[in-house]
């Protein structure tokens, strides 16, 4: 995350006058060259004249450049998209636009240039950190919100991190898995409370009378499935998807280049609202498609063309509130995928407009099984809070196939940093409630558990499987392997890495097919990882896993938590 201290932007309110980004020399289109660089103004234009000093932002890092290994190849202020390099006859920094994205730093071929975090220009205490003394100076030059993203960074408890894993020893051995299958696939969707061996045998004959001819061998495994009580399935093998991230958030390379990864290892990925670019046509049977409450894009051949469906009432980074994507963001390309006017701004509302209780959700679940002829499972995508069980049980009697929960640490191309950082809960938590409340009700067999929200590593899967959840999204990780080194600052679409912008000169930083590779590898690593400690858990099957809170064991949390969790602690 970012360095102690580091501000998010600020948004204007109607009234408040127009300022630049905090950081920001001046709002540009275009990266300036080079040889103009040098002439920037080294202070942001302010309204305020008497007061200048009182609201001139502080850098947060300063750029040293060691001019005894520096090639004036000036490599590092081409590449950096945010103003804080130039050359006047040797690479100069202007350490108030730097963001600490360390593009220049990767790019240097003589690793000449280091980032540092500026001292303080505050007193900190207990108390007035940096970050609120910072902020509340900036909001009071702007009059504006201040805007975030990423994840939350807050100095929060971890549960993840406070929970081990067991291991066989003696008279249980573990299994190794270079010798021994182990078995990770699993399957999203509703299973039936019991299978129905008559049922069963009934359509095995019909398929083998379909096998001469009536036409009914092809949709014979599925009328199987359903005849048995089997809702539509997603089958992946491996228990780690890529979470929503909506054209327009992202570029359109890093979506190819999700796609790309989850066909190479039998998974699937999220469009998330911003809607599918035809691009992504070729690998539909391995997307999931969104319907949040803008219904952007949204028509019967978005619906019928995906693998799934999830309706996002909900999302970790700020629930309770809507999207918005600028309308100097909204692109010829964006507007067409999006299905709005190129240069309008792209508004989710906080609700959605028809859907004001579970049986309005109902509705809507069931509208989308009747346009895609009940053949695709129906997703809900909520945000972890503290009725999160109560929602989710509701979720699952009003028809979902699957449960998306969305911890408070997940992350986004935009906040409000103060909803970001103070709304919502765990998803360590809201696992585990969720999965006890669905179990008690016994429906838990009626629907998967999807947890997400700062999924960092395989033993992050490993705890959230073992904790209840049937599969993972991870959204971070997989921008991490495509470069990001969160900075925080997705909001103002001048990403280095070619990530989080729209600008062309910094998407072709992303090669799809490359970048396909490297997410690829990193969830292969990750499963690699999974199945080695299924083997020292003495288990061979995915399964065997989910909802096994026996198998973990906590280390410094209270009895409280070690309650909800239902989670003993270490040496009981």
């Amino acid at each position: 995350m970012s360095a102690p201290g580091q501000e998010a932007g600020t948004v204007p309110l109607p009234a408040a006058p127009a300022v630049a980004s905090p950081g920001e020399a001046a709002p540009v289109a275009a990266p300036a060259g080079a040889e103009d660089l040098k002439k920037k103004a080294r202070q942001a234009q302010t309204p305020f004249r008497k007061m200048r000093a009182a609201v001139r932002p502080h850098p947060d890092f300063r750029v040293i450049v060691e001019e005894d290994r520096c090639t004036l190849c000036r490599f590092c202020v081409l590449q950096c998209s945010w103003d804080a390099l130039g050359f006047d006859g040797r690479v100069v920094s202007f350490d108030e636009n730097c963001v600490g994205c360390w593009r220049c730093v990767a790019v240097c071929p003589t690793y000449a240039i280091r980032i540092e975090q500026w001292p303080t220009m505050y007193r900190e205490n207990r108390n007035w950190t940096r970050f609120h003394a910072a902020s509340a100076r900036r909001q009071a030059a702007s009059g504006g919100k201040l805007l975030t993203g990423m994840g939350n960074d807050k100095e929060y408890l971890t549960v993840f991190d406070h929970l081990v894993v067991d291991a066989c020893q003696v008279t249980n051995p573990s299994i190794d898995p270079l010798r021994e299958p182990m078995e990770l696939r699993t399957h999203i969707g509703s299973k039936p409370d019991r299978l129905d061996l008559g049922a069963y045998l009934e359509h095995l004959g019909e398929r083998r009378e379909g096998a001469s001819g009536n036409g009914r061998a092809e949709r014979g495994a599925t009328d199987l499935r359903r005849a048995l009580g089997f809702g539509p399935q997603l089958r992946l093998e491996t228990p780690i998807m890529i979470a929503a991230m909506s054209y327009g958030a992202v570029s359109l390379n890093v979506q190819k280049a999700c796609a790309r990864a989850v066909a190479e290892v039998g998974s699937y990925w999220c469009t998330g609202e911003g809607g599918m670019h035809p691009d992504h046509y070729p690998l539909a049977d391995r997307t999931i498609v969104q319907v949040a409450s803008g219904r952007f894009a949204v028509d019967a051949d978005y619906l019928k063309r995906a693998a799934a469906v999830e309706i996002k009432i909900g999302q970790g980074a700020k629930p309770g509130i809507g999207g918005h994507l600028p309308g100097e963001k909204v692109t010829a390309e964006i507007a067409r995928t999006r299905m709005i006017p190129e240069g309008s701004d792209a508004l989710s509302p906080a609700p959605h407009h028809d859907i004001y209780s579970i049986e309005d959700l109902r509705q809507l679940i069931f509208a989308i099984k009747e346009a895609t002829r009940y053949e695709k499972p129906v997703f809900v995508k909520i945000a972890a809070v503290h009725n999160v069980a109560a929602i989710a049980s509701g979720i699952v009697r009003a028809g979902a196939d699957a449960v998306v929960l969305d911890g408070f640490r997940g992350s986004t191309g935009a906040a409000p940093t103060m909803i970001r950082d103070h709304v919502g809960i765990p998803i360590e938590i809201a696992i585990a409630v969720v999965d006890q409340r669905l179990r008690r009700e016994g429906i838990r067999n009626r629907a998967s558990l999807i947890a997400a929200g700062s999924i960092r590593c395989s033993m992050d899967v490993v705890k959230a499987i073992a904790l209840g959840a049937d599969a993972v999204y991870i959204g971070t990780a997989a921008l991490v392997a495509l470069g990001c080194t969160l900075c925080q600052q997705c909001h103002r679409g001048r990403c280095a890495w070619g990530l989080t912008t729209q600008r062309p000169d910094l998407v072709r930083r992303v090669d799809p097919e490359e970048g396909g590779h490297l997410v690829a590898n990193l969830i292969r690593a990750w499963s690699a990882e999974i199945k080695e400690t299924l083997g020292l858990l003495g288990i061979n099957s995915l399964e065997s896993l989910r909802g096994n809170r026996e198998r973990l064991r906590a280390v410094g949390l209270d009895r409280e938590t070690l309650e909800i969790l239902d989670v003993k602690a270490a040496g009981r």
